[in-house]
Order: structure tokens, then C-alpha cells, then sequence
């Protein structure tokens, strides 16, 4: 009876989210129609002039309307002041539509006023989005191109330049307050070290060249790119794509959070840095060769599931699961703000606390959280999803087009470099194989899932269950790492350039 009601509300859930995309949808149809922006809302007309002009624009959309002539409009002032209803006193064979228009379109712009004001219809289009993207990449090609975080960003980022969503709400700042320390445990509810070293053999050797190589490219990059464009926060976004290429995208998260960085900054670095990802991934893919391995080293193959969980008992999840996760993560998250409330400087965020309390109870306690690893998952990539969804709601199309450039040339320089010093020092120095290198690398770059997704195409099922493992240290460490050197190195070099 308990799944019953539970596969019935996963149904009922879906089918409440298609409602709020139509909705969202019909709402961006309404607003198509306009051509230019503005941040204010008016309904305006000039007397100074021999004609009239008048304009309505919504919060975030300007609607321009036809040049009336004086006569035509002093006439609809003075048929209005009147109380006269008869439509034969205005000129309709000069502009009869800026009558009707803006009656249509102030019924419309204060829809908009109301529901960009309404939390309860910003959480709705944020979860709305965030699911979109999801479903984009796994039933799309382009979605799985993009990645699930890119489609998610660039769709929240339209809707709240057409005036769909605000581009401020108080949701967004729950998301990031809330949602998003929480998301950080849940996926670091399988981050056993003493599993990763145990099964990683010679490959967390090669993982840690990698992590090693990509703090090289960013001390070579930095001084070489400093990201003059986005102002004072060019370190700390050179910190988070730095924590983005040894770990993934929930450091990257953290990382943005903890030095604050702007949203729409995040939105830029997130788009030029997938960019980048995409291609370096399709050069991994071709340079490396299919089923080097020999048969003696792989006497139990592991086959890839596509989730960074591992655990048979784990894989289910079930309404106890997702309570206990979200419990448990909840508590995670009060002992750390407690401990850096009493031991920290004031200010100082939770998020890589909570990650080191994570890893290390997940250490401490492998058979308590491993049957947790999946649902954890499940909820922390809806509440990132979330995050990118009120980050790309928070940019604009323009600012992020102005600043992506030179993140994008930023990100490809740190990322060649990271490849030529892992080659150079993981191969010619270490000896470690071309094909520890490869998954090391993309284990750096993209995380545990994709790491183990190039293992599985390239028919290496060795590496498979040491891919997911090393993926999930990166996430381990390097947030701390991150901040470490962007505190101490990237912010003092900042201020002597």
C-alpha cells in the first residue's frame, strides 16, 4: 500500500510539473511579442511634443507601441477623463490597437507583477526548470550535449530576461542558503576514503598528478588571464573553476558560495567553463585507444550503472531512505554551522566544513551511509539543479555574453596545461599508464560519473569502480584546496597586479 501511494505521488508530482512548464509556457508566448527590454513598469504618455508616445513596459519587458498623433490621443485622454465609452469619438483609422493594446498588455503586466512577487510561483517555475534540464539530458541529445546544469542555466537565465521569473526573489536566496549546504552532504554520503584507497590501486597515484596538474594551470593561467572583465572577483572564480577541475560541479558550488561571487559571474564562468569541458572530453575520447587492457588485470569487471553509487543495497530508494538522508543531512549540516559559529571567524561559510564533517562521518561509519549513497544523489542533484536554475535566473543574457570570453580562454588554458603536466609528470616521470591518466584526468575535470562512463565506452572495466571512487575524493578535496590557494596565492597576487 506504502508504494502504491508512493509511485502515485512520484505520478501526481510529474503530472503537477508539466501544469506549472504549460503555465510558464504560455506566459513566455505572451511575452514574445516584445523586442527590447527595461527594468521598470510604466504607462506613459509626453505633452512637450506635437505627438504622443506611449509606451507600457512590464518589469523586465518593454513594449513600444505606435507614434499616435496629438489629436488622436488628446482626444482618448479627454474621452477617458469624460467617462465616455463611445468608441466613435477616438481615431481609429490613425492607431485604434494603442487602445486596446494597452488594456491587454496592463492586464498582463500586472499578472506578471503578482507572480514575480508570489514565492510560492518562483519556487514552482525554479523546481519546474530544474526538472527540465534533467529531462532534456536524458531524453535529448542536445540536452545530454549541454549537460543537465548548462540547459537548466540557460533556460532560467531566458525566463527571467523575458519577465517570466524575477530576477531577485527570496527563494533564490533559500536556495543558496538552504539547499544548497544540504545538496553538498547528500552527495558526499559515499565518500568512504578508506574504500577509495583500498580499490583505487595505482590510479589515485595518477588522480592526484591530475589534481596536482590542475593547480599548475591555474597559477600559469591567472597572471597570464586575469578576467579583467569581471572586475575584483577574477581570483575567485579562477578558485572556483579551479575546484570545478579537481572535483566537480558541486565544489564549484561551494566554492562560489563560500567567496561570494556574483551571480551573474556564476553563470558566465558555468557557461564558458562547459564549453571548454565538452571539447576537452571529445579530445580524451580520441586520443585514448579501446580495450587496452589484458585480460589478467581484469578478473571481475564491474558494469557501470551511471550512478556514482555503488552499492547494491543503496540503489533503492524508498521513503525511509529519503527521510534518513535528508535527516541525517540536516544534522550535518546544524553540527557544522554550530562548530563554525563557535570556532571560525565570523562570516565564514559552512559549506567546507559540512563537506569535511560528511567525508569524515562517511569514513567513520561506511555501513551506516553506504545504503544512503543513492537517495542522497537523487535529492542533492535536484537541489543543484536547483542552484543553477536561481543562478541563471539571477544573470543577464547580455552581462553573461560580455564576460564569458575571458573565462572561456581562462578555462582552456588551465585545463591544456593541467593535460601537459599530467602527461609530462604522470607518464614520462611516474610511468603510469596513458590509460590512468585519461580517467584520472576526466575524473578531475568532469567527476565521478562521466570518469566511469569513459571507462565503460572505452572497455576498460578495471578502471570503472576506481573511476567513481577517485571522482568521489575529488569531491573530498577540493574545495579546501580551492580556497587555499585562492585566499593565499590567486588574492595576493591579485592585489600587487
Amino acid at each position: 500500500m506504502c508504494s502504491r501511494n508512493f509511485k502515485t505521488g512520484c505520478t501526481l508530482h510529474h503530472n503537477i510539473l508539466q501544469i506549472i512548464m504549460l503555465i510558464c509556457f504560455y506566459t513566455f508566448f505572451q511575452a514574445v511579442s516584445s523586442f527590447s527590454f527595461h527594468n521598470t513598469a510604466a504607462l506613459s504618455y509626453t505633452s512637450s511634443t506635437s505627438s504622443r508616445t506611449i509606451i507600457y513596459t512590464t518589469p523586465c519587458i518593454r513594449f513600444p507601441l505606435k507614434i499616435l498623433p496629438k489629436k488622436v490621443i488628446d482626444s482618448s485622454i479627454k474621452s477617458k477623463k469624460s467617462q465616455s465609452r463611445t468608441p466613435s469619438k477616438l481615431n481609429y483609422s490613425s492607431g485604434s490597437s494603442a487602445v486596446v493594446l494597452p488594456i491587454v498588455r496592463n492586464v498582463i503586466g500586472k499578472a506578471q507583477i503578482f507572480l514575480q512577487n508570489e514565492p510560492t510561483y518562483v519556487l514552482a517555475a525554479i523546481v519546474a526548470i530544474a526538472n527540465f534540464g534533467i529531462v532534456l539530458e536524458e531524453k535529448t541529445q542536445v540536452g545530454k550535449a549541454l549537460s543537465a546544469a548548462l540547459s537548466t542555466m540557460f533556460l532560467s537565465m531566458l525566463c527571467a530576461n523575458l519577465g517570466i521569473i524575477p530576477y531577485t526573489s527570496p527563494i533564490y536566496s533559500m536556495v543558496n542558503k538552504n539547499l544548497v549546504p544540504l545538496a553538498v552532504s547528500l552527495l558526499l554520503f559515499d565518500s568512504d576514503l578508506r574504500r577509495v584507497i583500498r580499490d583505487t590501486g595505482s590510479l589515485i597515484a595518477a588522480f592526484f598528478v591530475g589534481a596536482f596538474s590542475t593547480l599548475v594551470g591555474t597559477l600559469v593561467s591567472f597572471p597570464l588571464i586575469p578576467m579583467k572583465a569581471i572586475g575584483s572577483e577574477g581570483w575567485k572564480v579562477a578558485s572556483a573553476l579551479t575546484a570545478r577541475h579537481i572535483g566537480g560541479g558541486i565544489n564549484f558550488i561551494a566554492v562560489a558560495e563560500t567567496l561570494g561571487i556574483s551571480a551573474s559571474n556564476v553563470s558566465a564562468a558555468l557557461a564558458a567553463d562547459n564549453v571548454v569541458v565538452a571539447l576537452y572530453f571529445a579530445f580524451l575520447f580520441t586520443v585514448s585507444k579501446e580495450g587496452e587492457e589484458d585480460d589478467e588485470d581484469n578478473p571481475s569487471p564491474v558494469k557501470f550503472s551511471g550512478s556514482p553509487s555503488t552499492d547494491v543495497d543503496g540503489t533503492t530508494i524508498t521513503l525511509s531512505s529519503l527521510g534518513n538522508s535528508l535527516a541525517i543531512a540536516s544534522f550535518l549540516l546544524f553540527v557544522s554551522t554550530l562548530f563554525t559559529s563557535c570556532f571560525l571567524p565570523k562570516g565564514t561559510s559552512t559549506l567546507p566544513v559540512v563537506s569535511l564533517f560528511t567525508v569524515a562521518s562517511a569514513t567513520a561509519f561506511p555501513t551506516f551511509f553506504a545504503p544512503l549513497s543513492h537517495t542522497g544523489t537523487a535529492i542533492g542533484v535536484i537541489f543543484v539543479q536547483m542552484f543553477f536554475a536561481a543562478s541563471g535566473a539571477a544573470g543577464s543574457i547580455v552581462a553573461v555574453i560580455s564576460k564569458a570570453p575571458s573565462m572561456l580562454l581562462f578555462s582552456a588554458t588551465q585545463i591544456f596545461v593541467h593535460y601537459v603536466t599530467l602527461m609530462g609528470l604522470g607518464k614520462y616521470v611516474l610511468g603510469l599508464k596513458d590509460r590512468e591518466l585519461y580517467i584520472a584526468s576526466n575524473a578531475n575535470v568532469g567527476g565521478p560519473t562521466t570518469a566511469a562512463a569513459m571507462a565503460n565506452g572505452k572497455k576498460w572495466p578495471r578502471l570503472i569502480l576506481p573511476g567513481l571512487l577517485v571522482g568521489i575524493l575529488g569531491y573530498a578535496i577540493a574545495t579546501p584546496l580551492a580556497l587555499a590557494l585562492g585566499k593565499y596565492v590567486l588574492l595576493r597576487f591579485s592585489s600587487i597586479a
